[in-house]
């Protein structure tokens, strides 16, 4: 497989450390709300990693964590007049939701900065101990200047850094490019912890420091996250990691691009701010997740109800296709035909297809061109009725395909309604008795409410919309 890594603005072969756990680590919500479908884009984006090695039969321990301490939480806490634990609880909870939705899978570790308090510290002291970090009235920094190879993944020069830098209010260090370790308490209302440098909380970098060191090592595989958070935030990991733990921190950088809101980048002020939460109530977690894994993942996207639409034909689609085979594996005909099989035999070239799209760099549109090629190959094998086992064998491919892009995994409801059945037996009883008036009225009418009847030599298929 070839990744396109950030770090070597090249597409390389991704050779993990160890061959038996390929260890990767995503940036996870900071959680004082619920999160927007630019967050939602990185979690969809590398589940869908995560799930094609799975695929390729690799282990992978995948921590994505909760950032639970920050001002964004205190503030939060402040205004509902709560404290800022109750906040965090409550969106980690609303962040499993809106996840299940999307069907991004729990991590491997979920881990919290509040329960990583104490590696937190200890790799701040010993970041001091080196020589890396300075401590000021309980202030924290990281001597920037100290960590000759800065700016190596955003390919920031520190001179021009130097330039457009400055210390803000309030700040005590040294130099403008340093950034905050640990920050001391200001009010008593702050959340803060017991630390050699008195009561305080982490600075943001250094928690994902800790934590993937924590839970993966020293050195991963992959540190993955959206494009906004290769500078400041993976760079200063980067400077802090190495620093502490004199290896490379990450082999393998990946960064999601940007998206924007009807071709303007998304803001609060211009009222173009959409969360997750927001979006499902016109459109399933299943659309979403389709439309965000339509265009690479490294190309900006543009959300829009005229793209979300899209999606949704896009995947009713997949969605149509799937029904299709369940009705024909139950009430298709016992024989299997010369031509089915010779069908059946095109099926791996439709799944190589789409490995190989997946395979250069997560090229989850080709892959998706690949499955509707597999079905347009499908429905002209069996647009006149199939056997049932063509149509179960069929039924896998489809579903093992889809199942690495984590579409079409919500549970099918076969349940009819009794109006809905009546309304059909009564139409089959009008089209023998050649009133197609009536039929067609009855078919009409369920059409509204979004129930498709198929004639098929087999029966009448009832399709949901």
């Amino acid at each position: 497989m070839k990744i396109y890594n950030t770090l070597t603005r090249k597409k390389e072969e991704f050779v993990p450390i160890d061959k038996d756990e390929i260890k990767i680590y995503v940036c996870g919500p900071t959680v004082y709300n619920y999160f927007h479908i630019g967050n939602a884009r990185p979690f969809v984006v590398f589940d869908t990693l995560r799930r094609y090695l799975e695929y390729r039969g690799e282990k992978v321990k995948f921590v994505q964590n909760f950032t639970d301490v920050d001002d964004k939480i205190i503030n939060k806490a402040r205004e509902e007049g709560v404290s800022a634990s109750q906040v965090s609880e409550k969106y980690i909870e609303e962040y499993y939701k809106d996840a299940a939705a999307l069907n991004v899978k729990k991590a491997t570790v979920h881990p919290k900065v509040t329960e990583t308090m104490e590696d937190i510290i200890s790799f701040v002291d010993d970041l001091i101990q080196k020589g890396y970090a300075y401590e000021t009235e309980g202030d924290v920094y990281y001597s920037t200047r100290r960590f000759p190879d800065y700016g190596k993944l955003s390919k920031q020069n520190i001179e021009d850094l130097e330039s457009g830098a400055r210390i803000e209010v309030g700040e005590k260090k040294q130099d403008p490019l340093d950034f905050a370790l640990w920050k001391a308490r200001k009010t008593e209302d702050e959340i803060a912890w017991e630390s050699p440098w008195g009561m305080g909380r982490p600075g943001w970098h250094i928690e994902c420091s800790a934590m993937s060191k924590k839970f993966l090592g020293e050195t991963i595989d992959i540190h993955a996250g959206g494009q906004d958070l290769a500078f400041p935030h993976h760079e200063n990991e980067i400077a802090q990691s190495e620093a502490h733990n004199g290896h490379p921190f990450a082999n393998y950088w990946m960064h999601n691009g940007y998206i924007t809101i009807d071709n303007e980048k998304m803001s609060k002020s211009k009222g173009n701010f959409f969360t997750v939460r927001d979006i499902l109530a016109n459109y399933s977690g299943e659309v979403m997740r389709f439309f965000l894994l339509s265009g690479h993942y490294r190309s900006p996207i543009n959300f829009s109800d005229t793209l979300m639409e899209q999606a949704k034909n896009g995947l009713a689609r997949m969605e149509n296709a799937k029904a299709n085979l369940k009705y024909l594996a139950e009430h298709g005909s016992e024989t299997t035909t010369q031509a089915e099989q010779e069908a059946a035999a095109n099926f791996d070239r439709y799944r190589q297809d789409f490995i190989r799209a997946m395979e250069d760099d997560l090229n989850t549109a080709d892959a998706i061109t690949a499955v509707f090629e597999l079905i347009t190959h499908i429905n002209t094998a069996v647009k006149d009725g199939a056997s049932k086992e063509f149509a179960l064998e069929a039924g896998k491919v489809l579903s093992e395909l889809t199942g690495v892009l984590g579409l079409l995994q919500q549970e099918d409801d076969d349940s009819i309604d009794p109006e809905v059945q009546a309304l059909v037996e009564e139409r089959q009883a009008a089209r023998k008795a050649k009133d197609f008036a009536r039929s067609d009225e009855i078919r009409d009418l369920l059409k509204a409410r979004g129930i498709i009847l198929k004639d098929t030599p087999q029966g009448v298929q009832i399709i949901k919309e």
